[in-house]
């Protein structure tokens, strides 16, 4: 997905953060009323793998627009025999494989502790399955995404090792994602769809780029008729403990925080510091 169509108004705007440039430029606008913003993570062209995806610069830019809810769009393989390709998952765990990424904006003299207990917000997610309720789509809310490091696809003995730990699914994108997100104060829930089998199911065709393109495209425009509807109703969720992430948990004196992580975090952090 690089577009939703039916926004409004639309404006592409440039953002630098402390973290660098995001994915590309935020496409901003209305639909139906709701202000929204869209952010293709790999960038347009898909240019941009998922260890090297700006996961921070994203977050913050989204932050710094005002950006109070994020759905993310992702594709993912199945570890069960019961979500086949084409299924759609709303997880609500994940098991962090990755190794290269920054998962957190709180270092250089500040420490924050936010609670990632349960990573997705349980809100947002609701909203989601309700708007997939009734569709003709197999689709499960509550699963364990594993996320890894990538770009390439599993072993063979990865793959059995994931399955054994009881996970439903695995992808390359929610983290650090979620954790960014929720030190942000932003809820944040995925809409992951699946592709593939990945290569544990001995008689499916190992998982290749022409699987998971032809899956992916099948299902580009019913994403696209979910998020229209999730996104007119999003004032059903008008507070959240997402919302307040912060509240607790910063262990650093804040007096003690240098001005320069104050001007840095501010977006962050105004309301706790000010």
């Amino acid at each position: 997905m690089y577009d939703l169509e039916g926004i409004q108004d639309v404006q592409n705007i440039d953002i630098t953060t402390p973290y660098g440039e995001p994915s590309d430029s935020v496409t901003v606008g209305n639909l139906d009323g709701v202000s929204v913003a869209f952010l293709p993570r790999h960038g347009r062209g898909h240019k941009i793998n998922p260890t090297q995806v700006p996961y921070r610069a994203n977050i913050f830019a989204l932050k710094t627009l005002g950006v109070k809810r994020i759905i993310s769009v992702s594709a993912v393989g199945s570890l069960v025999e019961e979500l086949p390709p084409r299924s759609l998952v709303i997880p609500d765990q994940v098991i962090d494989r990755t190794r290269q990424r920054r998962s957190t904006f709180f270092e250089d003299g500040i420490v924050a502790h936010v609670s990632l207990a349960d990573p997705f917000c349980s809100n947002l997610s609701d909203l989601i399955y309700e708007n997939v309720e009734g569709l003709d789509i197999n689709s499960q809310k509550d699963a364990t995404w594993v996320v890894m490091e990538g770009p390439a696809f599993s072993t063979r003995a990865e793959s059995f090792l994931y399955k054994s730990w009881g996970a439903h699914i695995i992808g390359m994108t929610a983290l650090p994602e979620a954790k960014l997100a929720r030190e942000a104060e932003i809820c944040y829930s995925a809409m992951a769809w699946v592709t593939d089998y990945d290569c544990w199911r001995e008689d499916e065709e190992d998982v290749s780029v022409d699987i998971v393109i032809q899956n992916l495209q099948h299902n580009v425009s019913v994403s696209k008729e979910i998020l229209a509807k999730v996104i007119k109703q999003t004032g059903k969720v008008e507070h959240c403990p997402c919302n307040d992430a912060l509240q607790f948990a910063i262990i650093s004196d804040t007096a003690q925080i240098s001005v320069e992580n104050r001007n840095k975090l501010r977006p962050l952090l105004a309301k706790y510091l000010d």
